[in-house]
């Protein structure tokens, strides 16, 4: 309904349908980046320029030192914003507007190997050699205020007033008195043409999570990126905010970004984790290379100083690395029969960037086939109980230097996206641990 093709989108343009074209791409931290171009500029240049610090900024856009991309020394230089003309979409929380996902290549049309979508593209093209293609959905939770951006940037992020009073988890009458605001998110983002499944309240006072329909890996994360933005933008405009951090209070649930996966052969449209009725040996290897890459991966499933928040007993959020079937507790739920047969990565917080946690699902799920590597065995019961199983990287700093040291990530992804990502994780512990918090001025300030 919301997918134009080029040629669709030229003739909306000439018509003055379409006065706005947003070129965007998905930074490292699973940010829309990009510029919005007239509709007449575009007929003429449909394509962008856009300086290669961009890659290389932290959140507050400061230029960091220490990338090979781009640096002061190097000038910052500009890469091209390459639209793929598959992604066009007219979204109607924009006036006039159209929205396409660009990649990210050198002026000499090298793509950008560091690019979150670039390299996503090169994991599923890994699945494409197999005859193959993935299957992913991811479940993105958020929390729903009833404070606009605006005030909560002038107030302080303090007076945050949640859009319910309770935790409304699968609750419907609740989640009725806000459902104009979280409806008009999925009716828009439905309409331009991302199709949207459900939409339900969570554990947390004021959490929702709104279901998007499986896709493949690339236009998953696509759908995921642009719902994601627009959903901030429309209840913005309603007088609200939302926030995908993974843990906004201490006191609430975390948001999650729980990623669903299947491989499915191109020729027959059949999963591969199911053979003659049962699990097949690929899908066993797949888990296999998951369950022993996790914490080495750990960086694209928890990207954030606050991603580490959520990590914490009986909080539906995993604290140690094993498997089950249909167990909440786990960091992989196996779930769904025949075709819908699946593995759910419950790692990845509402905070990750889309495109790298399902790079490095795929990436660890083909290790394990490619070496015959066989899961641990199942676990049963509370898993936050049994020390038995290896925890979870307990910060970013461990996630980094698990990444930094894991020779299985060089091989795979190679030194250069490897240092890259560590050392925007290494400069953001830096800036954190400069940081004087609200705690320790109410800790200390007075009793020390």
């Amino acid at each position: 309904m919301g997918r134009l093709t080029l040629d669709e989108l030229n003739s909306s343009i000439k018509k003055r349908e379409i006065d706005t074209v947003i070129l965007a791409f998905p930074d490292h931290l699973g940010q829309l980046m990009g510029k919005r171009l007239t509709g007449d500029f575009f007929l003429e240049n449909n394509h962008a320029n856009c300086c290669d610090y961009l890659l290389t900024i932290n959140i507050e856009e400061d230029p960091l030192p220490g990338f090979k991309l781009a640096g002061w020394e190097k000038g910052y230089g500009d890469l091209l914003m390459v639209p793929d003309f598959s992604t066009i979409r007219k979204i109607s929380w924009q006036k006039n507007a159209v929205i396409i996902i660009c990649d990210l290549t050198h002026e000499d049309g090298r793509p950008v190997n560091i690019a979150p979508r670039t390299m996503l593209q090169n994991q599923s093209n890994r699945l494409s050699k197999m005859g193959m293609k993935g299957m992913m959905a991811s479940e993105l939770e958020f929390y729903l205020f009833d404070n606009p951006y605006e005030s909560v940037y002038s107030d302080g992020y303090k007076g945050l007033v949640p859009s319910s009073p309770y935790p409304i988890d699968y609750s419907i009458l609740n989640t009725g008195f806000k459902d104009d605001v979280v409806r008009e998110i999925c009716n828009q983002v439905s309409e331009a043409g991302i199709p949207v499944e459900s939409r339900k309240g969570e554990t947390g006072v004021g959490q929702y999570e709104i279901g998007l329909k499986y896709s493949t890996p690339v236009e998953m994360a696509d759908n995921h990126m642009i719902y994601k933005n627009g959903a901030k933008t429309i209840a913005n405009f309603n007088g609200n905010s939302i926030t995908f951090m993974a843990k906004y209070s201490d006191s609430d649930a975390g948001s999650s970004c729980h990623i669903h996966s299947s491989i499915v052969d191109i020729k027959t449209g059949e999963n591969v984790f199911v053979s003659d009725g049962g699990e097949s040996e690929f899908f066993k290897y797949f888990l296999g290379g998951l369950s022993l890459l996790a914490s080495e991966f750990f960086i694209f499933f928890a990207p954030t100083i606050n991603s580490y928040k959520r990590f914490s007993n009986d909080s539906f959020a995993p604290t140690r690395i094993a498997w089950d079937y249909d167990n909440r507790t786990t960091s992989f739920r196996i779930v769904g029969e025949g075709q819908g047969f699946r593995i759910e990565n419950r790692l990845p917080g509402a905070d990750a960037n889309v495109y790298l946690a399902f790079t490095a699902t795929i990436a660890a799920g083909l290790y394990g086939v490619e070496h015959k590597i066989g899961p641990p065995a199942i676990k049963k019961g509370n898993i936050y109980v049994d020390k038995s199983l290896p925890k979870v990287p307990g910060s970013l700093k461990e996630a980094a230097e698990n990444f930094n040291n894991s020779q299985i990530a060089r091989e795979i992804f190679g030194d250069d996206i490897v240092d890259h990502y560590v050392r925007h994780a290494v400069l953001e512990v830096e800036e954190y641990e400069k940081n004087v918090s609200e705690w320790e001025l109410k800790r200390y300030f007075e009793r020390i």
